[in-house]
């Protein structure tokens, strides 16, 4: 792994592969246990761009039938929140009455999550847990449990792995840490 420039930006190596696919073993391993023996069939909520990568992993993981269902949600320019979550795309299929796992590449503020948790009420969810790759426990500002967490890292702008900078950057398989 070596340094990048996207941009105007210079961005060094932060978190490889290997250690992206470990976090996402232990998240799966998680959910695999809490979901075994499912008398329905729950669904993965993959939040568009973000986590399809992320997602993808995670599905191939879990060992119960499930349902994959998107929807885009958005709240970056560059790379700073802008505080407002706008969901730029509708779920794909209807959660009324079903449990539902949320599928974040990456949670900081929260307020994406509670965005989604208010949808998800609204549509009719009958359960919903959270998943993220990523934790920026530093940046997190709501009181909403996160239910797995593969790894919380500070509270610096990073890309890679679905992660982006102005929408480049996601098809790198490690994550990069903006350089200071």
């Amino acid at each position: 792994m070596e340094r990048i420039k996207i941009y105007d930006k210079t961005f060094v190596p932060y978190i490889p592969h290997d250690e992206l696919m470990d976090c996402i073993d232990k998240v799966a391993g998680q959910i695999n246990r809490d979901f075994a023996g499912s008398e329905d069939i729950p669904v993965v909520l993959c939040i568009l761009n973000g986590a399809i990568m992320f997602t993808g992993e995670l599905m191939q993981r879990l060992n119960f039938p499930c349902q994959l269902v998107s929807t885009k949600m958005t709240s970056y320019v560059g790379t700073s929140t802008t505080g407002e979550v706008k969901q730029t795309l509708p779920l794909t299929a209807s959660l009324k009455g079903r449990r539902v796992i949320i599928a974040e590449d990456i949670i900081d503020t929260g307020l994406t999550l509670v965005a989604l948790k208010k949808m998800l009420a609204e549509e009719g969810a009958s359960e919903v847990k959270v998943c993220t790759m990523l934790f920026k426990k530093d940046a997190y500002r709501v009181d909403e449990k996160i239910d797995y967490i593969g790894k919380e890292i500070p509270n610096r702008f990073i890309l890679g792995f679905g992660l982006d900078y102005n929408e480049l950057g996601r098809n790198l398989k490690d994550i990069y840490v903006l350089e200071d």
